[in-house]
């Protein structure tokens, strides 16, 4: 097992649900980057997402979207994120996922991407925009350096797809929660709970839910279907409002899921 998997069996261990914060690499800098990782950490995060900022996001919402905004005019690029990443692990143990697009990865060379990746210890990989059906061109690689892909699935997706997804990988999957892209939600579909059991009746593998989760009520809430929650856009919007304490309410909130 990877830091990854271990640290998700740790919380189911603990009878808690796993929060895995996502942040914006290079939103105020990449100096900002490494104290956001320890923070988080020190809250008791499970895991942190770490997107990278790309000119042509399909699944980002205007949040996340001004967020990649502001990095790109900080000139951030993916080997500097990298190599923040690489000089942070000797001070932190939380696992790390990156979040980006094929676009950069081809752009990067998957090879010494994923080399890279690698050596900086990044856990898992999630890329929005590659189908299970061509990610054959990069998980060899990331197979053999250890590193997990994260796949989503969505509120479309058939049962049978959910099925042939569910049984890829070990880290965990990804339970879209709304139609659209990511931005905060005041509520959510009514069937999203019978989604989310049905989902996880199905995977082999933990599922947590994401896209739109933006209170702790919110987090309690889905924590009742699924194995956890992902935050981005409501995390984004606090680190850049500096309201640190609310950050932990929504990390502390995974930790009281009655079920």
């Amino acid at each position: 097992m990877n830091r990854l998997e271990k640290a998700l069996k740790r919380t189911k261990e603990k009878n808690e649900k796993a929060f895995v914060p996502y942040i914006m690499a290079g939103d105020g800098g990449l100096d900002s980057l490494m104290e956001r990782i320890v923070f988080l950490e020190t809250c008791g995060a499970t895991a942190i997402e770490i997107g990278i900022p790309f000119s042509d996001p399909v699944a980002d919402g205007p949040t996340i979207q001004e967020a990649g905004l502001r990095s790109l005019k900080e000139n951030t690029t993916l080997k500097a994120v990298l190599e923040t990443i690489l000089n942070l692990r000797p001070i932190v143990s939380i696992p790390i996922i990156v979040m980006t697009y094929m676009n950069p990865i081809y752009a990067y060379g998957i090879t010494s991407f994923i080399e890279d990746a690698s050596r900086a210890g990044v856990d898992g990989l999630i890329i929005p925009d590659v189908p299970i059906e061509e990610e054959e061109i990069i998980l060899s690689h990331l197979t053999v350096a250890q590193i997990e892909l994260i796949r989503l699935v969505t509120l479309t997706s058939s049962e049978e797809r959910i099925k042939e997804i569910a049984k890829r990988g070990n880290g965990f999957l990804y339970a879209v929660t709304v139609t659209g892209i990511t931005g905060a939600r005041v509520d959510f579909h009514k069937q999203v709970g019978d989604y989310l059991k049905k989902i996880q009746s199905i995977s082999p593998i933990p599922v947590l839910a994401g896209f739109g989760i933006s209170t702790p009520e919110q987090v309690k809430e889905m924590g009742q279907y699924c194995d956890g929650v992902v935050v981005g856009s409501k995390i984004v919007d606090l680190f850049q409002e500096n309201k640190l304490d609310e950050i932990e309410k929504l990390i502390q909130a995974a930790k009281t899921v009655n079920v």
